[in-house]
């Protein structure tokens, strides 16, 4: 039986992550594009990669797409054939445990069927650019009633987002554009929507070997699914190991990496939603309910500051023209001198992430 401690653990993550270590790769040749980057707020994969790389962080092989949750993320264009597959229901129990709304409770039991019916709309409809609105409304108009619901605002049907965002994939969509001008676009060369999943083992082992060690619970959560439907797709030759006596799992490739795992030194400025927040066993990641509520909030994560391989405090940034990125930081706990020094020195990767010459800290 392999024991090993949280701290052991957040070096293995930061080591895996590519947090421990800043290269010179370009974006898409990055370890942790396995997992995607969660594109959370404007700006924030630019944030993540810089915090990982010193090339530019703009890079034609990566693609917005919804995946992981229904959540847009960057990921490479060469790996989508497989992750549409992997991310595809397994059976109707799964995926109507990832599309499961208050919204639609007559749409909720169609399982897979709300997928296929919605990837379908969505290659008849996006052929070309065009809003997200105009796409929402023509999408609606081709899927079961069930699918949608009463929107009061503007008097209309639509399709609820957690539906049309899981099938987004399945449907040859990329997200060009987000925010009030959203747009939507046709993948290039999108590959075929899955007749089943396939690679789901291979998806299971890549959560775990960027957030293992973990359990079938939390790579549920991860994905949206139920810890039932999970645990019948297992993969069996992981390995297991005891995190502080609490039983988890990790493939065997990665074994020694986490044995080995040295602690971490230095600062990175990570964004919401980074690939490292995106563990679900949030009681490893940052003990402390209390410093969890401003880590993950009901709306509006800030980013964090990660300080020798710990999350030390929260962030948040805000721009002043096109010279400057003004950040506000929260620390946990005060901060002395040198460290002070490290941190504000880091920030200019946050600068240059945002395409601004200067960035500027303040603490609360």
């Amino acid at each position: 039986m392999i024991n090993v401690d949280r701290v052991r653990v957040m070096a293995y993550r930061v080591a895996a992550l590519g947090l421990a270590d800043r290269t010179a790769d370009r974006p898409a040749d990055l370890p942790v594009l396995d997992l995607g980057i969660q594109e959370y707020t404007p700006g924030s994969p630019q944030v993540a990669l810089t915090a990982r790389s010193s090339a530019e962080p703009e890079d034609e092989r990566l693609i917005s797409v919804w995946a992981a949750r229904g959540a847009p993320h960057l990921h490479r264009r060469a790996d989508l054939p497989a992750l549409v597959r992997q991310l595809w229901p397994l059976t109707d129990a799964d995926a109507s445990a990832r599309i499961n709304s208050a919204q639609i409770p007559d749409g909720v039991p169609l399982g897979i069927r709300a997928f296929t019916v919605t990837a379908e709309a969505f290659r008849e409809v996006v052929t070309a650019p065009m809003p997200r609105g105009d796409a929402s409304t023509e999408v609606s108009r081709r899927v079961p009633a069930e699918l949608t619901y009463e929107c009061r605002g503007c008097q209309a049907r639509h399709i609820a987002g957690n539906v049309w965002q899981h099938a987004g994939l399945g449907g040859g969509v990329e997200v060009l554009s987000r925010g009030r001008d959203a747009l939507l676009g046709p993948i290039p060369d999108a590959p075929p929507m899955p007749a089943a999943n396939a690679g789901i083992d291979r998806l299971i082992e890549t959560y775990l070997g960027y957030l293992g060690p973990a359990t079938p619970a939390e790579v549920a959560k991860y994905l949206g699914s139920s810890t039932a439907e999970i645990r019948k797709v297992w993969p069996a030759d992981l390995v297991e190991v005891r995190v502080d006596g609490k039983k988890a799992w990790l493939p065997e490739a990665r074994v020694a990496d986490l044995e080995s795992a040295a602690a971490p030194h230095g600062v990175r400025w990570l964004p919401g939603m980074d690939p490292l927040l995106q563990a679900r066993d949030r009681d490893l990641l940052l003990p402390g309910r209390e410093r969890q509520k401003q880590v993950w909030r009901p709306l509006g994560n800030p980013g964090v500051l990660l300080v020798d391989g710990e999350i030390a405090g929260v962030w948040r940034a805000r721009m002043a023209g096109r010279k400057r990125v003004d950040l506000a930081v929260t620390p946990f706990d005060s901060f002395d001198a040198g460290r002070r020094k490290r941190i504000e020195s880091e920030a200019a990767e946050v600068a240059r992430a945002r395409g601004v010459p200067e960035a500027v800290v303040a603490y609360d």
